[in-house]
């Protein structure tokens, strides 16, 4: 019975979160349209579409939360799985324990922002707000209001939804003793984590709420707290919304101000052009890999290399090198490559090892080469400008390229068995000049068009990325990779990609609004510049925590998490933001192959079709990269210039 009414309330909800998601999905490739018909009309008749940076503004607000749930419904609203995802198969009464507290958290979080923004949609209502300029274009704001309010309601139904399913586990779970420490003589104690976990909570929940703190230590706690509730398992959101609401209230002793804190971060925090680059940008990723231009730059690429030694390796990180120049997503690129590359150098003689291990690290460009989601996110939390990032980062991400392909040469000369198994020829056939020309024309022409035109000027970041997405779509179509059913399934992977991403800025809203009022940032430059570290001490301590949390986190949440606290200092300590972003962004890529989280391992892990291969080989086949990322990173602390020769 129980299960029969939890079955039926997840599909009912699933069906209600995927037509109002797909309603959002095609509300962003609409944007696309009118932001390309802006670039058309300006460009040709003189005539600009009036009114397109706010349209873009404000219907980036109403997409997000409008697809909030169905994110969550398909589990897709970043979390981390290292401690529940340990005792999900040992104890699952326990962890469905874990998943109720944290899916109720998450009813609270919506239902605040709810209440927070229901005022604010009476208000649009009653006195016809509107947004544009008058005499130009004018929309009313009630519309967007109502997206606000209906998908926070929404989300709360599919956080409601996810918490009935914990019940019916709970409730017919055999495991009724889940927090016991048990014993045997083959297996260690492993019920201690929890019990650890539980006794931190308790502590640091009892210093929030009981214990007499000033703002600097209420801040702390929430820090504390929050990093706890993330590595337990947590939805990164909801912890930074929900710590970052109670510390505002309890460091102004008034809850009605966190809740107007948390609506003016839900409205306001992407309700800029600036963010329908995020989408835009992931929708033209989407569409390349669609067009199997990565494969095809690929097998160019592997073809000219073909008879140097380690040239299949050296291969890979040249077509991912270019497929980054195009799509700025590096999951993409390991998903890409580990289908297209893994196969064929395994076919060829190559370390199985080895293959993956390039396909993982080779894939970091993705985020340094601009155009670069991380470079946009960064350009986003540091108040600098997107070209100038995206200029900076051509010379290091070229640099990590040219590493790679150096560290596989020498790994093929001086470790040959790290890197063959075997001495198969390499033979690519079929190719000649004129093929590859061919099959390199469609991606010369996107990365003129992106990166063209916003280092010409002619684009901004948003416009390049809505006719890049065109672009890619006019290829996939005449290379006949596109139909109806697949650009449907890309444009509901759009928004499921880019609402994980601009839900976590609408958190880190809230959270650098927590940090302002704690004061933690000015403590923390007074603290560096008091220790005399300098700032290329201070450099590599940052470095150091970021690479220790990218064992944990997500490259997005790291820097959410530390950017607020260490941009104060670096601007103390008279350091360049923009070079700072380009060491903050490898930094954070070296994470994405560093156990246990490892994104991208685990992307390539789940891409590859031989199951017997385990994390552990291709954390292993990353080592080497890890090195050299490292190594790249130093250099580029060390001087400066090679991230802003292009700038001066």
């Amino acid at each position: 019975m129980i299960r029969r009414f939890a079955n039926g309330i997840e599909f009912g909800v699933t069906k209600l979160t995927s037509f109002v998601s797909g309603v959002a999905s095609i509300w962003v490739f609409c944007l696309m349209i009118l932001i390309c018909a802006d670039i058309l009309g300006r460009s040709l008749f003189n005539a600009p579409v009036q009114g397109v940076a706010e349209i873009v503004a404000n219907s980036i607000v109403a997409i997000v939360f409008l697809q909030v749930a169905h994110a969550l419904m398909t589990g897709r609203m970043t979390r981390t799985d290292i401690l529940i995802g340990t005792i999900e198969t040992e104890r699952p009464f326990a962890a469905a324990g874990m998943r109720l507290a944290f899916h109720i958290a998450g009813i609270v979080v919506f239902a605040l922002i709810a209440q927070g923004t229901w005022p604010k949609l009476v208000d649009a209502w009653v006195e016809n707000e509107f947004f544009g300029a008058q005499g130009v274009f004018t929309a009313p704001v009630w519309p967007i209001k109502t997206c606000l309010f209906a998908g926070s309601l929404l989300t709360c139904l599919a956080f409601a939804t996810q918490a009935i399913l914990d019940i019916k586990v709970l409730m017919t779970s055999q495991s009724v003793a889940p927090l016991t420490i048990r014993h045997s003589e083959d297996t260690k104690p492993r019920g201690w984590p929890i019990l650890l976990v539980f006794a931190i909570m308790l502590i640091l929940g009892y210093a929030l709420f009981s214990a007499d703190l000033d703002r600097i230590q209420i801040g702390l706690v929430a820090i504390a707290f929050m990093l706890i509730l993330i590595f337990s398992g947590a939805h990164i959101a909801v912890a930074l919304i929900g710590l970052s609401f109670l510390g505002i209230w309890l460091i102004r002793d008034n809850p009605n101000v966190a809740v107007r804190s948390l609506a003016l971060a839900a409205d306001g925090a992407i309700n800029r052009y600036l963010f329908g680059v995020v989408p835009l940008f992931v929708l033209m990723g989407l569409i390349v890999d669609v067009a199997d231009i990565g494969k095809d730059a690929f097998r160019v690429a592997a073809w000219i290399l073909q008879k140097v030694r380690g040239g299949l390796g050296m291969a890979t990180v040249a077509a991912n090198a270019v497929f980054a120049s195009i799509t700025g997503i590096s999951i993409a690129s390991a998903a890409v490559f580990a289908r297209v590359a893994v196969p064929q150098m395994v076919a060829n003689g190559y370390n199985n090892r080895f293959a993956l291990g390039v396909v993982a690290g080779s894939s970091v460009l993705g985020m340094l080469i601009p155009p670069s989601l991380l470079l946009i996110i960064y350009g986003v939390l540091a108040e600098q400008s997107i070209g100038a990032l995206f200029l900076a980062a051509v010379i290091p991400g070229l640099l990590l390229a040219a590493f790679f392909g150096i560290g596989i040469y020498l790994m093929a000369r001086m470790w040959p068995t790290m890197v063959m198994q075997s001495e198969r020829p390499t033979v690519i056939e079929g190719e000649n000049w004129a093929s590859a020309g061919r099959k390199l024309m469609p991606i010369a022409v996107l990365v003129a068009i992106v990166l063209g035109g916003i280092y010409s000027g002619f684009f901004t970041p948003t416009e390049a990325g809505a006719a890049g997405a065109a672009a890619a779509i006019l290829v996939a179509l005449a290379k006949r990779k596109l139909n109806w059913s697949r650009f449907w399934r890309i444009l509901v992977e759009t928004g499921l990609v880019s609402v994980s991403i601009l839900i976590l800025i609408i958190a880190a809203s809230m959270y650098s609004r927590m940090l302002t009022l704690s004061t933690i940032p000015q403590e923390v430059t007074g603290y560096f510049i008091g220790a005399g570290l300098g700032l290329y001490g201070f450099l590599l301590v940052y470095v150091a925590i970021v690479i220790l949390m990218g064992m944990i986190l997500d490259s997005t949440s790291i820097m959410l998490i530390l950017l607020p606290l260490a941009l104060p200092v670096v601007t103390e300590l008279g350091g360049d933001l923009i070079w700072f972003g380009i060491v903050t962004v490898i930094a954070v890529e070296i994470g994405l192959l560093t156990p246990p989280f490892g994104l991208t391992v685990y992307v390539v892990k789940a891409t590859i079709s031989d199951r017997n291969t385990t994390l552990g080989d291709i954390f292993s086949g990353t080592f080497p990269f890890v090195v050299m990322m490292t190594i790249v990173t130093l250099i580029l602390i060390y001087v400066p210039y090679l991230s802003l020769a292009l700038l001066r």
